[in-house]
């Protein structure tokens, strides 16, 4: 038997767990580009110590800003979006990506609240540990959902008082309202908990599945994406009913088939991903059209310097990276490198500043959004070099690392190059 358990508005929610005046309230949480990172202004940000799929993110606390000075830009124009509406604020009509301008339109007595995600991912980190005490095996699915096996641990007539003890006792310890859906599968508990919700517990019993499911839409499903589902109607299928007696179509479409429709049945769904490792390692930041190249550099070594940090403290060495330029004209600019060196800053921010000299195609425009990734990871030495250059990359990693304890103590800011320092500060 499995449970899926989902925090309900959980930014709202963990805000509510530290000023009690948000109960009750049409309340939002909204988000900006977080652009600081190219100011000269000190900002204090921390590191996640979540693991597995949210290893070594660099967090900020904007919640102690004001909205004219979070959500208010130097020019009066109200920006950003919503990404976490209340059940009170969702009855005006205010749902995730919305941008606040049209919330405020449709609430206006919506209480506008900066993200904090130290406290986000604090609390998150809590959940989880609370979990893996009353659960054998967890996999954190995402900073706010996580799946629990209770296969041999619970039985079945006893699942629904395990669920409602454990909520009660996450409301207890943490005073986060939390949604719980239990199915005989993983997949199918995750689409029950929308029928759980708002901070309730739903169980659907092996013989109920097929009745229960037969006309939900396939759109509910989770993992069906709108691709997907115009491929499902053109076959004349509408609801999760319509797919059991599909099973050869589906067959026919390999791996990716082949797993929708066990997960939609519920076969062979039994296993939870307990240990999350990231194929790639990414930092972009979207703005206001710069046409001005070297600011762009700058911004570009910047990003570089904090995607570096990252990458040290996720203990990787990734052999390709890959830049990406967005213009205001909507035109996208991208390419990649690969390399067989110890991962190090130094080199890295010169082959990200190769990358975009080579490919700022259109340097008449102006580029409002910058992306670096890095992917392809090594095993220890699954890498060629010869002696000279390995000599010289060991130097410079003993260099990055003491670097990097300085970094993880005094804040990422501590240490720049003067490449990264506006002329006019």
């Amino acid at each position: 038997m499995f449970l899926h358990l989902d925090l309900d508005c959980f930014f709202v929610s963990a805000h509510r767990t530290v000023d009690k005046t948000l109960e009750d309230i049409p309340a939002a949480v909204g988000g900006r580009s977080n652009l600081n990172i190219f100011s000269s202004k000190k900002e204090i940000r921390k590191i996640s110590e979540n693991g597995g799929a949210f290893v070594s993110t660099i967090l900020t606390n904007e919640g102690e800003k004001s909205f004219k000075e979070y959500f208010v830009d130097e020019n009066g124009r109200i920006r950003g979006i919503i990404t976490t509406a209340s059940y009170e604020a969702r009855a005006f009509g205010v749902k995730t990506a919305m941008s606040v301008n049209e919330a405020l339109r449709l609430c206006p007595k919506l209480k506008m609240i900066p993200p904090n995600y130290p406290l986000y991912h604090d609390l998150s980190k809590k959940l989880c540990e609370l979990l893996k005490k009353e659960i054998p095996l967890v996999e954190q699915y995402s900073i706010d959902e996580f799946f629990g096996d209770l296969s041999g641990y619970i039985k079945e007539e006893e699942v629904e008082e395990f669920a409602l003890k454990l909520k009660q006792k996450i409301k207890k310890e943490l005073d986060l309202p939390i949604s719980i859906g239990i199915a005989p599968s993983k997949y199918l508990s995750k689409l029950i908990t929308e029928y759980a919700k708002p901070d309730g517990i739903k169980f659907v019993r092996k013989e109920h599945i097929k009745n229960f499911t037969r006309d939900i839409p396939i759109e509910e499903f989770p993992g069906i994406g709108k691709k997907y589902q115009l491929k499902l109607r053109g076959y004349g299928i509408r609801t999760l009913g319509d797919i059991e007696s599909k099973k050869e179509l589906f067959y026919s479409w390999k791996k990716p088939g082949i797993e929708l429709y066990n997960r939609i049945c519920g076969i062979e769904d039994n296993k939870l991903n307990l240990q999350r490792d990231k194929k790639s390692i990414g930092i972009g930041r979207s703005f206001d059209s710069i046409k001005d190249r070297e600011e762009l550099i700058r911004r570009v070594t910047i990003l570089s310097r904090y995607l570096s940090f990252i990458v040290k403290k996720s203990n990787k060495n990734p052999l390709s990276y890959a830049l990406q330029i967005k213009y205001e004209s909507r035109i996208k600019s991208k390419d990649f490198i690969n390399v067989n060196r110890i991962f190090n800053e130094e080199d890295f921010k010169a082959h990200i500043k190769k990358l975009f000299l080579k490919n700022d195609n259109h340097p008449s425009q102006g580029v409002i959004q910058l992306n670096i990734t890095v992917y392809n990871f090594s095993k220890p030495n699954d890498y060629t070099y010869n002696i000279f250059e390995y000599e010289n990359d060991l130097k410079k990693r003993e260099l990055g690392n003491k670097i990097q304890i300085l970094r993880e103590k005094y804040g990422v800011d501590i240490i720049k190059t003067a490449a990264e320092i506006k002329k006019d500060n």
